[in-house]
């Protein structure tokens, strides 16, 4: 596929609904607890791979009402904060950090949801900061698998009512990037483009909307 058609793509807004969980359930009923203000802990911090969706998860609550965090915001404010790729902080913005993470425990209305590349204590940050974010929910997220991902686009496929060839997925996830985000965008676009010319969502339909016929 070409880039053009690629940066033509418009991937879902990322949305805990739209999230695809496989094996990270539990965070992301988690995050959805903590969003509606029924999460008895205040601090969740999520790690994992490229890939593995912390980002998007993030993104989603953002879009919720969540408000992604600057060093120069106020320590003691309500509300959800939102930190992604912790292990970039420099050494002012980890204190500013360390300030936040202090005054959520001690407040009932404000919560801090921080993103990384690793666990906790393999951070390459001060280590007060570390145990900080190890005092609350550390998940873990798994990448989907292959067969995860296309089980998940088969059933977007057949929520929508959508009829392809069984080959269509497969061939789909050797071609484009493998976030769930591109891909449903894909599918979506390919289905668009299929039904415009009044064809049937086959393999070869789809190498040809890949080959430069599409989105």
């Amino acid at each position: 596929m070409t880039q053009l058609a690629l940066d033509l793509l418009q991937p879902l807004q990322p949305t805990l609904d739209n999230f695809v969980p496989g094996p990270n359930a539990e965070a992301v009923a988690a995050l959805r607890m903590l969003a509606a203000g029924r999460l008895a802990e205040r601090i969740v911090y999520l790690w994992g791979s490229a890939g593995c969706g912390r980002t998007h998860l993030l993104a989603a609550l953002a879009a919720g009402g969540a408000v992604w965090w600057t060093p120069d915001a106020a320590a003691d404010a309500d509300g959800i904060t939102l930190v992604d790729d912790v292990e970039r902080l420099d050494a002012a913005a980890q204190v500013a950090l360390f300030n936040r993470l202090n005054e959520v425990r001690t407040r009932a209305r404000a919560a801090c949801v921080v993103a990384g590349g690793a666990a906790p204590a393999h951070l390459p940050l001060r280590e007060d900061l570390r145990t900080r974010l190890a005092w609350g929910y550390v998940y873990r997220l798994q990448p989907l698998t292959d067969d995860e991902k296309a089980a998940a686009l088969a059933a977007h496929a057949a929520g929508r009512g959508l009829r392809c060839d069984p080959d269509v997925i497969p061939f789909l996830l050797t071609q484009l990037p493998r976030d769930m985000r591109t891909l449903v965008a894909a599918l979506e676009a390919l289905d668009a483009w299929a039904l415009a010319r009044k064809r049937a969502l086959t393999l070869a339909l789809a190498r040809e909307w890949l080959a430069g016929g599409g989105p």
